[in-house]
């Protein structure tokens, strides 16, 4: 059975430790194939260390929990209030949607959308977080609502999203959709 020893300075809050001993506890899990009861992660802080001549008394600073980054996101944008949207973007933020449309910002994705319904909203069932190195690739899922151009609504179409968070800015989102099957029924 593992055990994982973490050594860290002083100054982290411990939902930071925390969510650093689940997130390895994962990882462990995920290579060796033991029970949740067979895996031990724990803390120990030091006050100071020494590495390549320097010395060292605090740590640097947490990522921000990078699903919680993306709903900030996506409640913006269902609120419409684009600016706040905005500073959730990295300078280099890329988006695809279905078919293949890419863009670089919210006010390219905002007018391609008004061609396509007048209002819609998310429903969310989950969102997921995966790591890869220094990025933090989020997927949520759920359902569509909303109006189409002729005023009709529509409802319980599923939707998956994936954003890759890094240094707490969305780099990229990826959109899929069955918004195309709905409207041509």
């Amino acid at each position: 059975m593992p055990v994982v020893s973490i050594t860290l300075l002083p100054g982290y809050e411990p939902s930071t430790q925390h969510r650093m001993v689940n997130r390895v506890a994962n990882a462990v899990r995920s290579v060796i194939a033991t029970p949740e009861a067979g895996t031990t992660v724990f803390v120990n802080e030091v006050s100071t260390y020494r590495r390549d001549g320097k010395v060292f008394s605090e740590g640097r600073a947490a990522h921000p929990v990078a699903s919680e980054v993306v709903q900030s996101f996506l409640q913006a944008m269902q609120e419409r209030d684009l600016g706040k949207a905005q500073s959730f973007l990295h300078p280099e933020f890329r988006m695809c949607f279905p078919g293949g449309v890419v863009m670089h910002s919210l006010q390219e994705m905002t007018t391609w959308a008004q061609q396509r319904y007048t209002r819609i909203a998310k429903q969310y069932d989950q969102f997921e977080e995966s790591w890869q190195g220094d990025a933090t690739v989020v997927f949520c899922h759920g359902t569509l609502q909303g109006t189409w151009l002729d005023g009709q609504t529509f409802e319980g179409i599923r939707f998956i999203d994936r954003m890759v968070v890094q240094d707490g800015l969305i780099t990229q989102q990826d959109v899929w959709n069955d918004l195309a099957e709905h409207r041509k029924a």
